[in-house]
């Protein structure tokens, strides 16, 4: 079997809000998680080889590693449009996943053009991340795979010649101009009988009346409308919709260096997303998904504050154990692949502060609040009050020893602050804002003095560290200190000049022996570009945010996705894909920058 050799980049999504799929520029399927984006991918040659499992349907004349010529989301939607040119003729294949019902199904369309195309169809299904190879059957013109819990249903219409060769399904078939030939891939619990058929055509209009009803909500009318949309949409389609959990990737394991191990599991639903998630869904205008998110966060934590969670599953499901595929050998051989997240046991206190920054941001955004909302908040400041002072993983989730890392206590700042103001606005609220007054005062005074450098006149990432850290960036946002002060400025000036490479900003410099506990390096980390751009924006530097910003929309791929990190040396995405806190960042830095959010000449 051969390796993949597909770019991360070189991927499109497509999803039913329950689960997503990723097409390659040669119009394979691989990667697929079955039913839920948290279950076992049925389709996982993305990490490793096509026996892994892969679906790919192109023109026979274009050989194993053709590309496509062209494609495309059609309209506003997350149907993909991929063209290929033939000496013979011109086709097209539709993909998609309609938002279910009760099963998921994948659907691919093939059209034809011009001329006449012989087209292939190639499926090998391999159940429990690549590893488990089907038992096959035909049933009532369907190919059946069961193997355990799992049972997919393959159908084409009209019926095309099909096959099994080599462990895989496959078909042969021509389309003339004006044909079409439809295959629809449905999963069912192997113990269920098979779920009705869909009809595909009719599937495909309403996927396409769906997708065009949300897109146009969308409040944002600047001049990124474009990429702003698609990243909402990707948004969208990282949501579980039975919940409202947003996944941080619908992917596990694809690297954050080539060859290297910094591979994890996105495929949960991060706390500390849950701020600029909101902030992004409001900006644009999304008050219902926003709304749907915090009931999920508010579910999600209800508890002890004791026992609160960095990440939990989709549904809230805390048990998340991490463990490694060894017969996967990794995208572009980055070993080990991971499945689970061991980071879910860590500390980060910053959690705190962002959960309650949420719960304030639907406050003030007009969402209506709930009395359990807010007696859950006061839970966690009691906790946040007692423990501010401890050290801690941080966001990034070190895997090193804990530290005081100066973003944590700033997180703690604000939890105090939106509780002061939130008591501020409505004194019939039970609480006692002098308390959190004092807090916030204490967690201000400790942080300026002892994460602050005065001779490089910059904040550090910890107390007593000489490293940056490109959290600090959101010092002047979330109003820790107003982006005119001076350590706000230095601070800022410090990270573009230590932080910044190829024009693009790293998270903190990797030292396995200082920081994270890990050999090895990493890309610019997407989002950190964005901040910088925010940052620049309101300290005044409003061109060249613009110009950041625009740097950063030609780092998408030909269809509008951002993975997590970028590599500038090898001009290429890495990590994990496609990444919600990059297209958060997207929405957010693109609407800042719209005349009338604090522009001014420059």
């Amino acid at each position: 079997m051969t390796q993949r050799t597909q770019r991360i980049e070189d991927y499109a999504l497509i999803g039913d809000l329950q689960t997503a799929a990723l097409v390659g520029l040669d119009g394979s399927i691989d990667w697929l998680c079955l039913p839920r984006f948290d279950s076992a991918a049925c389709f996982a040659a993305m990490l490793g080889d096509e026996n892994n499992g892969h679906w790919r349907i192109a023109p026979a004349e274009a050989g194993h590693s053709g590309r496509c010529d062209r494609r495309a989301y059609l309209d506003d939607s997350l149907v993909l449009e991929t063209y290929w040119e033939t000496s013979t003729g011109t086709v097209k294949v539709i993909d998609f996943m309609p938002q279910r019902d009760r099963a998921p199904d994948v659907t691919r369309i093939v059209e034809g053009v011009s001329g006449t195309v012989e087209m292939g169809s190639v499926l090998r299904l391999r159940f429990d991340y690549g590893h488990v190879v089907p038992w096959m059957r035909r049933s009532d013109g369907h190919r059946v795979a069961i193997a355990g819990p799992d049972s997919v249903w393959l159908r084409s219409e009209p019926e095309v010649k099909t096959w099994g060769q080599d462990m895989s399904t496959r078909s042969s078939f021509t389309v003339h101009e004006g044909e079409k030939v439809a295959f629809v891939l449905t999963w069912h619990p192997s113990h269920e009988p098979r779920p009705d058929l869909i009809d595909p055509y009719e599937a495909l209009e309403q996927s396409l009346a769906d997708w065009r009803e949300w897109s146009a909500r969308c409040q944002y009318e600047g001049p990124y409308r474009d990429a702003v949309i698609r990243s909402l949409i990707t948004l969208k389609a990282l949501t579980f919709a039975p919940t409202g959990g947003i996944v941080a990737a619908p992917t596990t394991s694809l690297p954050e260096e080539l060859g290297g191990i910094r591979n994890w599991d996105y495929r949960y639903c991060w706390l500390r997303d849950s701020t600029l998630t909101l902030e992004a869904l409001l900006s644009a205008g999304y008050l219902e998904e926003a709304a749907h998110w915090r009931n999920w966060l508010l579910r999600a934590v209800a508890g002890d504050p004791a026992d609160l969670q960095i990440m939990y599953g989709l549904s809230g499901e805390r048990r998340l154990p991490e463990v490694e595929l060894p017969w996967l050998k990794g995208h572009l051989e980055s070993a080990p692949v991971r499945i689970g997240n061991a980071a879910v046991e860590q500390l980060q206190l910053d959690v705190y502060g962002e959960v309650i920054d949420s719960l304030y941001l639907a406050r003030e955004a007009g969402l209506k609040s709930e009395t359990h909302a807010w007696n859950l908040q006061l839970s966690l400041l009691d906790f946040l009050e007692a423990r501010w002072r401890e050290p801690d993983e941080g966001l990034w989730e070190v895997r090193g020893p804990r530290r005081h890392f100066v973003h944590s206590k700033v997180m703690a700042w604000v939890a105090a602050d939106r509780a002061v103001r939130t008591l501020e606005s409505d004194p019939e609220l039970r609480g006692d804002a002098g308390r959190w007054r004092r807090m916030r005062d204490a967690v201000h005074k400790e942080v300026c003095e002892k994460g602050f450098d005065p001779v490089r006149n910059t904040f550090t990432q910890a107390y007593g560290s000489d490293e940056l850290d490109a959290a600090t960036l959101l010092i002047p946002r979330v109003g820790f200190l107003p982006p005119d002060d001076p350590r706000v400025i230095g601070t800022v000036d410090a990270i573009h000049a230590e932080l910044g490479g190829s024009g693009f900003v790293r998270r903190y410099t990797t030292d396995a022996t200082t920081v994270d506990g890990l050999p090895g390096a990493e890309g610019t980390f997407l989002v950190c570009s964005f901040w910088m751009a925010d940052a620049l924006r309101l300290t005044g530097r409003v061109k060249e945010a613009r110009e950041l910003f625009e740097r950063l929309l030609t780092l998408r791929n030909d269809v509008g996705l951002l993975a997590e990190e970028y590599a500038p040396a090898a001009d290429r995405q890495l990590g994990n894909f496609p990444q919600a806190f990059s297209h958060i960042g997207l929405v957010a830095t693109a609407c800042a920058l719209e005349p009338g959010c604090g522009e001014e000449a420059g």
